[in-house]
């Protein structure tokens, strides 16, 4: 897609986000809105995939989301990329919706390798999975994003010593910093002091991106990352973005981590995000 194409994709994408978390009164909007730019490259312009989904993923790129609240993005971006009917989103989190609250796998639903939303464990996933990879000799990427208050786990520190060390080069972690987490912001809850100067003291390859929430720069860093793959280091990207991004006053709160907008603010939030695909 080119960039016009893709930044409709997010305006719908960011629709579809506010009108399933106010469908059911419950749901993480804001980190969700402030992804939108980055699963959109994704899964739009990025990673290579196959268009019958399969378990395994062999012969094709993998991504893990390890901070698993934000699942309205990612099940959006899923639909829209034609891993399910787009009306499906329509049941998300309804009782015996496939599209639960966290993702999950018992039911079957496409695109979704492993469960999260308990945090901390999804770059241990992302690394076994790349080192099957390795192992059978499958050229593909590996992708897994976290949230900046996740790296308050201690789960993600084994994890990037263990990557390093063992040069799981297929790796491409992103860190969705937006510096604020459920209680507040990271930095008053639990401060990261210097994420950069930690992740290349635990061996990684940094890079770091301000513009978050522009698509033509989100693009710009993924692909550079791409070109450092398999130079025996992982590499981890900073992903600055805003909280809460596309709808006026959901940005930059923590107070939009986990609540729903209710009918007037839907009113005022689908203003700011035209129809650009279609509503489900």
């Amino acid at each position: 897609m080119e960039l016009e194409e893709l930044k409709k994709v997010a305006t719908q994408i960011r629709r579809d986000i506010v009108r399933m978390v106010h469908g059911v009164q419950s749901g993480h909007p804001g980190g969700s809105l402030g992804c939108t730019e980055l699963f959109t490259a994704l899964y739009f312009k990025m990673m290579r995939y196959s268009n019958e989904f399969k378990m395994k993923g062999e012969g094709e790129d993998l991504f893990f989301l390890s901070n698993g609240h934000i699942s309205p993005v990612w099940y959006s971006a899923l639909a829209r990329a034609g891993f399910f009917e787009v009306k499906e989103l329509a049941t998300f989190r309804k009782l015996n919706s496939r599209l639960q609250g966290h993702p999950a796998t018992e039911e079957g639903l496409e695109g979704i390798r492993v469960a999260s939303g308990s945090l901390g464990q999804g770059l241990s996933v992302a690394i076994g999975a790349g080192l099957a990879k390795k192992l059978n000799q499958d050229t593909h990427l590996v992708y897994v994003l976290m949230g900046d208050g996740e790296q308050q786990e201690g789960q993600v520190w084994e994890a990037a010593m263990f990557a390093a060390h063992h040069k799981v080069d297929n790796l491409i972690a992103i860190i969705d910093v937006n510096g604020q987490q459920i209680d507040g912001s990271v930095e008053e809850v639990m401060s990261l002091q210097n994420l950069a100067l930690k992740w290349k003291a635990f061996g990684w390859q940094v890079l770091e991106l301000e513009t978050g929430n522009q698509m033509e720069d989100v693009i710009k860093i993924l692909q550079l990352a791409k070109g450092l793959t398999n130079r025996q280091q992982p590499i981890v990207i900073l992903l600055k973005t805003d909280m809460g991004h596309g709808v006026d006053f959901m940005m930059g709160s923590h107070k939009w981590h986990g609540i729903a907008p209710n009918d007037e603010e839907l009113e005022r939030a689908l203003k700011q995000l035209p129809v650009t695909l279609g509503d489900y």
